[in-house]
């Protein structure tokens, strides 16, 4: 699991970086960089959207998944989650719960997350789990000098989703195929560009209400190939 600690740690230094100049730029400079972030952010999302290879499953897990998240109210567990850490560290940050809510989800879905802690438990290999930790330590520097520290905190679920990965991969290994990692990583596209939306202030769109469509795309992969 040395590869997702290396991942999680790269997501606290980053955010801390991010922290430490957020108050060196002026407003205008924080905005710009805001805006960067999610035009950024659109763009990754679409091209992971684009690897889906069957858009009806597609829809449907968004629509069933979206629905279920609603009747769940997902979003507002989630913030409370936030809130919850928010209230233990006794953090100030009135963008606390909206960073690490966004980091939490960005971070934690697409095709490196899953290939990269697969690699590690099965072979050992750790390349790409350190690749995805520089990048997530930009991203972090990013999303935490425009949304706080709570983006620091996204780290806990990482660590959680990537080392079950690791220490189940064992078993996983034959039940993530090729097929199932491209449609995941469809529907975790979409998600992120939901989330730049949200950064952009373009539409407020309830990313986290949406996150069973994530289960449902294995489902349906699984019955559909």
């Amino acid at each position: 699991m040395y590869g997702t600690v290396i991942n999680s740690l790269a997501i606290v230094i980053g955010s801390i970086v991010g922290v430490l100049f957020q108050h060196r730029f002026p407003k205008k400079i924080q905005l710009i960089v805001f805006q960067g972030l999610g035009l950024s952010t659109i763009l990754i999302g679409l091209q992971m959207a684009l690897k889906v290879e069957n858009v009806l499953t597609l829809i449907f897990s968004l629509l069933i998944g979206g629905i279920i998240g609603e009747l769940l109210n997902l979003d507002l567990q989630m913030e409370k989650f936030g809130d919850w850490i928010k209230g233990k560290v006794n953090s100030k940050d009135t963008r606390f719960t909206d960073g690490f809510v966004a980091a939490s989800v960005l971070f934690c879905i697409g095709a490196m997350a899953i290939l990269g802690s697969l690699d590690e438990g099965i072979r050992g290999d750790r390349t790409v789990l350190l690749t995805k930790s520089i990048l997530d330590g930009f991203a972090a520097i990013a999303l935490s000098a425009s949304m706080g520290i709570g983006v620091a905190f996204s780290a806990i679920p990482i660590f959680l989703y990537q080392g079950s990965i690791t220490l189940l991969s064992g078993y996983t290994q034959n039940f993530f195929t090729q097929l199932m990692i491209h449609q995941l990583t469809a529907v975790g596209g979409l998600l992120i560009v939901g989330i730049s939306f949200n950064l952009l202030e373009i539409k407020k769109i309830k990313v986290t209400n949406l996150l069973p469509s994530l289960i449902l795309i294995v489902i349906f992969s699984l019955f559909f190939k």
